[in-house]
């Protein structure tokens, strides 16, 4: 993002997720970061692998905090090699600019967040509804790939950077009607709500943020969810860095809801669910489990009627799989009385 083109203008970017059930999604590229290098030489490459490998290790745990862990700070040199591949591109916000996108091992990740004691915060994660407005001479109006495209494109790196799904509003007529940018910055959460039920998504993070004289991005920001609110209050050097403050809020929040403490041995969890009526369920739920990086295996042990039983071989106890299993809206929690299954699930298509 240009100063230039932020300079005099007040810019608010509003994170909502509607009080509604959380959607989940995988992230992708969960184990690679991509980072700025100068150059393409060997030298280079391994301090931006270093760099790299710091911003997968906050992206899996969910917080920056895990770098200051000794296990950690004794990995971050060696990073070079467990680099798995990488490729170079041209930075969009940067002209001339360079990028490295470096790949790690996941079994290697998980290992070392498992060693230095901290929890994991796995790929399924819930999605974000982003509502971007730029006050600018004419008034505040939302941002779109027309209005401000570099201001879209570090949003997306940013939030890219935490490991977090990003939705963009469609700005048809429904919002239009439903949410003016003056609205969308005021203190009233009321419009904001309507507006972004259509999305079906759960938490609500607004910042707002303004460009001064001397090119300092300076503002703050508030988080709602559950009922909950958390601010932050920020000033940087740049576009990007403001919004790296906004994509962390909301990053650490979740992660300290999800993230999940790891054991290196694996536990036997039963579960059950209700509610297969066929084979394209049964397969749809085991593949769903086996993609969870605390589940190494979700075996079938008995079908009987519409409700198959599971034995899990799990990095975590059941308590803290119900955090990450619960995500998956399909997969309604079904109270457990008396002897049986741990956990125990009602599938709902």
């Amino acid at each position: 993002m240009k100063l230039s083109v932020m300079r005099d203008l007040g810019i608010a970017l509003i994170l909502v997720l509607a009080t509604t059930a959380a959607r989940a999604e995988m992230v992708r590229n969960l184990y690679s970061a991509q980072v700025p290098v100068a150059d393409q030489s060997a030298a280079k490459l391994a301090a931006a692998s270093k760099e790299a490998l710091a911003v997968v290790l906050v992206k899996v745990s969910g917080s920056s905090a895990l770098l200051r862990n000794p296990v950690i700070a004794a990995a971050l040199p060696k990073a070079r090699s467990h680099v798995q591949q990488y490729s170079y591109s041209k930075d969009a916000l940067k002209p001339g600019g360079l990028l490295v996108q470096v790949l790690f091992d996941k079994a290697y990740i998980s290992g070392l967040v498992i060693e230095a004691g901290a929890p994991l915060w796995t790929a399924n994660r819930p999605a974000v509804l982003v509502w971007l407005v730029m006050d600018g001479v004419d008034g505040p109006q939302f941002v779109n790939e027309d209005t401000a495209p570099e201001a879209l494109t570090a949003l997306r790196r940013e939030f890219s950077r935490r490991g977090l799904p990003l939705q963009l509003p469609l700005y048809d007529a429904q919002d239009a009607a439903a949410l003016s940018p003056q609205q969308a910055v005021s203190q009233s959460s009321t419009a904001l709500e309507n507006a972004s039920a259509r999305y079906q998504l759960a938490d609500v993070l607004i910042g707002k943020f303004s460009v001064d004289e001397e090119g300092l991005v300076g503002g703050n920001w508030r988080y709602f969810y559950d009922g909950k609110r958390q601010q932050r209050s920020a000033k940087a050097k740049s576009g990007i860095l403001y919004m790296r403050e906004g994509a962390g809020l909301a990053a650490e929040s979740m992660a300290a809801r999800y993230a999940v403490s790891a054991s290196a041995e694996g536990i036997g969890v039963a579960m059950s669910v209700t509610g297969v009526t066929d084979y394209a369920d049964y397969a749809a739920i085991v593949a769903w489990l086996e993609s969870l990086e605390l589940i190494e295996l979700a075996n079938v042990e008995t079908v009987q009627g519409d409700t198959i039983t599971l034995r899990l071989q799990a990095q975590a106890d059941p308590a803290q799989l119900a955090t990450i299993i619960e995500i998956n809206e399909k997969l309604v929690p079904v109270p457990v009385t008396g002897p049986g299954p741990e956990l125990k699930y009602l599938w709902q298509k």
